[in-house]
């Protein structure tokens, strides 16, 4: 067991928000090489923020989910890509934090790991002796170019009555990297296509799907622990949101940045700073983005309430979990879009931040969790006293 002290926000948000400058000068290099670089990496490791969500046996720090948030919107400051990885590490560090503790011993023994991975079950996972055999292909495998493990899921070879989504646990050593990420947003989370073919992985790291939504964990050490009781979608919403309202300040400071000299072409004014349509826009996009801020915070203080309390989720309390989520983000994409539109021609250019933080939180909203629209409709079938048209809360 390591004992190492465990950092409070501020001091994590501080290391943070020191990453930004170093972000920013690379958020091109990492938009053109669809990768994050050494150093961007090596600055995460040096900060500690790969260890936010592993368990403190190991070395980490188990932060509550206001943490969460305010960290990975200081990353967003920087890089929208950059954000986005990072929260992908966050959430399955976690998700390994319930399996069983003999497969924590193996894949924490790296520090400062990263896996990644997804729900979605694209593969077929084959019983055999000692363990299964997986076979398939899995896309958007965000941030697997510098990541240790893949978390990936697979439907349990058999009769239908038996196919179930298995998940696992597998080296990205073992997976074959399908180079297919080209996109126009978040590009530098080479969230390219992995693929097994016959890949043995043992019966310990691959764990039911349905286990991972259930309030039970595989770990006996984590087990008793608030926080790997919250529901694992309730913990993606809290591991997601900050990346949008980190992508709302970046366009504001950016927007700001640019302002001072600027004219509005073919009109009068010899100072966009100095026109009324101006101040209405900055005026809007700042209280989108507070109101998305506060949602944020107000959320994550019921999340690390109920994990200090140790009460159980409610299908509705998952349901407002997903809903939080969509209306975040729509809020942070309003926002960054009244920015862009008062930015002028001349914000097309790559050199100008705000059309690639556009591009970025574009894709972030158009995630199957995440989108705003789907997410909003939920919650009011809910509240038309339907039950929800989804499993996954």
């Amino acid at each position: 067991m390591q004992d190492t002290a465990v950092p409070v926000r501020e001091e994590l948000v501080r290391r943070a928000g020191e990453l930004v400058p170093l972000l920013r000068e690379r958020s091109r290099w990492i938009d053109e090489n669809r990768r994050l670089p050494d150093d961007v990496l090596a600055g995460m490791e040096a900060a500690g923020l790969l260890r936010m969500r592993v368990p403190q046996q190991y070395g980490g720090f188990e932060s509550d989910a206001r943490t969460l948030v305010d960290v990975h919107a200081e990353i967003a400051r920087g890089d929208g890509s950059a954000a986005f990885c990072l929260s992908v590490w966050s959430l399955i560090n976690w998700i390994v934090g319930r399996f069983p503790d003999e497969v924590q011993d193996e894949v924490f023994a790296t520090p400062d790991v990263r896996v990644c991975g997804s729900i979605s079950a694209t593969g077929t996972a084959t019983p055999v002796d000692g363990g299964y055999l997986y076979n398939g292909r899995w896309r958007f495998s965000t941030g697997v170019l510098h990541s240790h493990y893949a978390f990936s899921a697979a439907m349990l070879d058999g009769p239908p009555e038996h196919a179930v989504p298995m998940t696992a646990l597998i080296p990205v050593s073992d997976l074959k990297i399908v180079d297919d990420w080209y996109v126009t947003g978040l590009r530098g989370t080479g969230s390219v296509t992995t693929s097994a073919t016959d890949v043995f992985v043992p019966a310990a790291r691959v764990v039911a799907q349905s286990d991972l939504f259930s309030p039970q964990s595989r770990s006996v050490r984590n087990t008793g622990k608030g926080i790997y009781e919250i529901p694992l979608l309730v913990t993606s919403t809290a591991a997601t949101a900050g990346q949008t309202i980190g992508a709302a300040k970046y366009a504001m400071e950016t927007f700001l940045d640019r302002l001072p000299g600027r004219p509005i072409t073919y009109t009068a004014w010899t100072s966009q700073r100095d026109a009324p349509i101006t101040h209405l826009k900055v005026g809007e996009a700042a209280l989108l983005t507070e109101e998305a801020e506060m949602r944020a915070h107000a959320f994550a203080a019921l999340i690390d309430a109920k994990a200090q309390a140790g009460t159980p989720w409610s299908e509705q309390e998952r349901v407002y979990s997903r809903v939080q989520l969509g209306r975040i983000a729509q809020l942070a994409k309003q926002a960054v879009h009244l920015l862009a539109s008062a930015s002028g021609a001349s914000s097309i250019y790559e050199n100008v931040p705000i059309q690639r933080i556009q591009r970025n939180l574009d894709a972030m909203a158009m995630h199957a969790l995440t989108f705003p629209e789907t997410n909003i409709e939920l919650y009011g079938r809910v509240l038309c006293g339907l039950a929800p048209n989804t499993p996954y809360l």
